[in-house]
Order: C-alpha cells, then structure tokens, then sequence
C-alpha cells in the first residue's frame, strides 16, 4: 500500500498483484471464488479515489456510473467515459433531486444497483474561528447531508431487490482532530456514527455497508490520452481560507493541514490504484468490515489516538465507579477512630 511513487500502476497490474488481497475471514474474490459481475454507482468519480476506483471497477468487467460534479464537471467530460460498461452523469449531491436523478436513471440503464460508493467530500483549510457560515454549512450540506441523500434515496431499491452494498469514504479526520481542519474533521466523525447507526437498522435487508478510512493518498495512475479526466487540484477536495492574524503564524496549529498538503505533494504515502484495488475487492466479498483503513499512516495514527483514549479512560475512571458500601463504612470508622485519638 506505501511506498515511493517513483512507478505508476495500471488497474489490470494491481488486480494482479499477490500481496493485494484483502483477508481470507472476509471471503473476497479469488479463482476458487469468481465474482459475479457487479453493477456500481461511484458519486465523486472524477475526483481522487473515485476515478482509480472507477478504473479498477472495468478493469474487472463490472458495470458502473461514473457521477460527476455539476459545478466542476461538465456532461461532455462525463461522456468521455460512456463505453460499454460505464455511463457517466452528473449530480450535486446536496441537491436531492439530482441524486434521485443518478439512482433512477442508473436503475433505467443497468436494470439494478448492486453497490453505491460516495467518494465524494468538501473541506475548508482553516481555523475554526476563520470558518464563516457559508463555510460551516457547505462543508456539512456536502458531506454529512450528501450521504444521507445517497442512503435515503438508494435504500428502497435496495430494500426490494434484498441485497446491497455501501462503500462509503470518511477519512483518518473521521477519527482524528486535525488543527485546520475542524469542521471538516465534526463533518466526517458526524457520517461515522451515521453509517454505525444504520447498520443496525438495515442488517435485517442483507444490506451492508462498510466506512473506508485512507490515510494520504496519491494519484500513481498512468496518463491514459484524451479521455483522461480534467486534472486534479493541488489540494484535492479542500478549499485552503486565508489566514486572520491570530492563527497567520509559521508555526500556528491553525497551519498544520495546509503545511501537510504542500510538504506532501506527491509523496503521499498510500498508492490510489493499489487502495482501489482493495475497495473493489471489499465490494464483493461475503463478510465486509465496518471500517478498511488504508495505508500505514491511517493504521498507526488511527491506533495511537484510540490507545490515548483507553489509557485516559484508564486513568480517571475511578471516578466513575463509587466506593462499595462497606469500604465506605470501614473508612468512617478508622475517621472516627482517629477523631477519638
């Protein structure tokens, strides 16, 4: 999943590669269990991860729709994708008419939905306290109401059909604070207690859905001519707000995100290919976990904030267990005792 990004990946090379495969308990895909050909819709497909997801996805011979942004994307770019085994459309996903528009006309195309992927996602680089209304608002109507527009409309086809699968992308900041990025970080832990929440509720429907959780991930595909996406922005889904006086410091926390972005660069650690690989494979295998985290830095952060918690719960929860009745009785006692001396 980590290294150098000194070499690009096609698809085709990753899904032959031997060390990518999830585990066995989950029962992916393998030659002593071929996959049944799918049927996909990936919302924020011409972004970072849902383009290589998109590529992997044919590069298997499934079907997909590939969504584009209304206010990024155009219909024509969307159409340079239309082949066979792919038809590209347009939403806004805080736009509810329009995610109803991707389900149905998908369902009209393909006949059914099998698994719903929503790699989309909106942030704001900034302080807390620079972030305005507009800010707060975009960046919750996108990522949390999006989601929820993407369950509440796909729920039903999936409910009737008794089957179907939801890959949904939240972030290392869905478990993390990350200076610079709070509301945006409030936004993703607010989709992980969704997705934990519904769980429970569609179970009952052979439904499932599992929270993918990469750590920085870099574009490593090959350039593939004219039908190649529009180019990606330096920050990728974040819009970087320009700094007040207080936080405007070399070395304010309020900086740590935008410095991370630009250090990085394209030495982000976990491959986009190799992670579209494995989220492909996480579409068909039996028994999907409730989170994939992908990459190394998403593992060790993800594991050092959640040992902190423990430890901390260690530390203090003797204030949340009361003293038993006679330990209580017997230090009265020696109070008294003592008092009498």
């Amino acid at each position: 999943m980590d290294g150098a990004a000194s070499t690009s990946l096609s698809p085709a090379a990753a899904s032959h590669h031997s060390k990518l495969r999830l585990p066995a308990t989950c029962e992916p895909p393998s030659e002593l269990n071929p996959p049944k050909q799918a049927t996909w819709i990936v919302f924020g497909a011409t972004g970072h991860m849902g383009r290589s997801l998109i590529r992997a996805i044919l590069s298997h011979g499934d079907k997909c729709t590939a969504v584009g942004w209304t206010q990024e994307n155009t219909l024509e770019q969307m159409q340079r994708w239309h082949e066979r085994n792919c038809l590209g459309l347009l939403c806004d996903v805080r736009v509810r008419e329009t995610v109803d528009n991707v389900i149905k006309t998908s369902i009209e195309h393909w006949g059914n939905i099998d698994i719903i992927a929503n790699c989309t996602g909106y942030g704001v680089i900034g302080a807390c306290e620079d972030q305005d209304d507009y800010d707060l608002r975009n960046q919750f109507a996108t990522n949390v109401l999006g989601t929820l527009n993407i369950l509440q409309l796909s729920l039903p086809h999936f409910r009737a059909q008794s089957h179907g699968r939801y890959l949904i992308f939240s972030s290392t900041s869905g478990a993390l604070g990350v200076p610079g990025l709070g509301p945006y970080c409030a936004t993703k832990y607010a989709v992980e207690g969704l997705i934990e929440s519904m769980l429970y509720e569609i179970d009952v429907f052979n439904i499932k859905a599992t929270l993918v959780e990469p750590g920085h991930v870099r574009l490593d595909e090959p350039v593939e001519g004219p039908t190649e996406p529009p180019r990606l922005k330096r920050y990728g889904l974040f819009r970087v707000k320009a700094a007040s006086p207080p936080y405007a410091g070399t070395s304010s926390p309020a900086g740590h995100a935008k410095r991370v972005v630009q250090w990085l660069n394209d030495r982000q650690p976990t491959s986009a290919v190799k992670s579209a690989e494995l989220v492909w494979q996480l579409g068909h295998c039996s028994y999907p976990p409730l989170r994939l985290l992908l990459g190394s830095y998403a593992v060790e952060s993800i594991r050092d904030r959640l040992r902190s918690i423990i430890e901390e719960i260690e530390d203090w929860k003797h204030l949340s267990f009361p003293v038993p009745v006679d330990e209580e009785e017997r230090e009265r006692e020696r109070e008294e005792a003592q008092d009498a001396d």
